[in-house]
């Protein structure tokens, strides 16, 4: 079969469509094989590829993904010959007392589908049940390969770590991006006040689209004052944050009293201050979160199959073309999700 692999880490000249074995299942397991039709890109290939430490090379890249089930071992029961499927791209080992719990992304041996182990833009991948749901029937294989990993963090962020509640408000960084824009529909769902910022007039519109009440251009604007006019001194209740050191005073600065910061990421640097006064006087929580468990990604696969919130698709590229992909997003910050798509 054709995999995106790297095999070093680099730019995107390192990415290279490469022949590898077609993964072979043993008919008496519970393995299941899925041909692969569309995997979407996430910023963790792109970090990936430029070098986080201790991944496994070579490595076939992606974490999202959509198919169809072509083959099934015999201990298989919830899955079928034909079956249209989406990837879940969380691993763990089931056993530890985290996974016991109900709480498998807080696993001892927590793994990613392209990050721990091959992933998704293959044309083939074997996987076991645990990591297959079947596909919301009203999206395309596009679609359904562009929200699992963007969409389960964004739900897990806001409403199994920040806890948000009905007339909060919520300040969402990032609106044009693929978690971002799951995060301003998570949030306006569960009836908070939405405001948001991105870099282009493009993302600023979609923002609103999608149910952000205001939202700014933060290359234009100084999002400090525009959010304390909009909301006075009283802040905002839960801050969206996974852009990093460029955003993370700004954030710290609009919250409210009691507010709650949280974090998925650090696009821009992870090297932060905390001023510890502003923390116990005002009674702020910063929050981690990572990827959700297992019970959350339900949740959200619910609210996908009701169509309450829908995943935003900016361009499909052939797979083979993953280079010119990568470029279109480190050059363009796509509006939604960058897709590839097997011919």
């Amino acid at each position: 079969m054709k995999a995106v692999r790297i095999h070093q880490h680099g730019d995107g000249s390192e990415l290279c469509w490469d022949s590898t074995p077609k993964p072979q299942i043993d008919s008496s397991s519970d393995d299941i094989l899925v041909q692969i039709k569309a995997a979407a890109i996430n910023h963790l290939d792109i970090w990936v590829r430029k070098g986080i430490p201790g991944v496994p090379l070579p490595l076939i890249l992606g974490s999202d993904g959509a198919g169809v089930v072509e083959s099934c071992g015999d201990k298989v029961s919830d899955f079928s010959v034909g079956d249209e499927v989406i990837i879940q791209p969380l691993l763990y080992c089931g056993s530890c007392r985290h996974c016991k719990n109900g709480k498998e992304n807080f696993c001892f041996k927590l793994g990613i589908l392209g990050e721990t182990t091959n992933g998704t833009q293959c044309e083939y991948i074997k996987v076991k049940s645990n990591q297959l749901k079947k596909k919301p029937s009203h999206l395309s294989f596009s679609d359904a390969a562009a929200f699992p990993l963007s969409t389960q963090t964004a739900y897990a962020m806001l409403v199994k770590r920040a806890r948000i509640q009905p007339g909060e408000t919520v300040f969402v960084w990032g609106a044009g991006s693929g978690v971002g824009s799951m995060a301003i529909q998570i949030a306006t769902y569960f009836d908070c006040t939405v405001y948001s910022a991105g870099g282009t007039d493009a993302k600023v519109h979609l923002a609103i689209k999608l149910g952000a009440v205001k939202s700014w251009n933060y290359k234009k604007t100084d999002i400090s004052a525009v959010v304390r006019k909009t909301v006075g001194k009283i802040g905002i209740d839960v801050v969206f944050e996974h852009v990093g050191s460029k955003t993370w005073e700004l954030s710290k600065r609009m919250l409210a009293v009691g507010g709650r910061l949280v974090s998925c990421g650090a696009t821009t640097g992870y090297d932060v201050s905390i001023d510890l006064r502003h923390l116990f006087m005002k009674q702020q929580s910063i929050i981690g979160s990572t990827m959700s468990d297992i019970q959350t990604f339900e949740e959200m696969l619910a609210l996908i199959n009701d169509n309450k919130i829908y995943p935003v698709v900016d361009r499909i590229f052939p797979m083979e073309k993953v280079k010119e992909a990568h470029k279109y997003i480190e050059r363009s910050g796509p509006l939604g999700k960058v897709v590839l798509m097997n011919e």
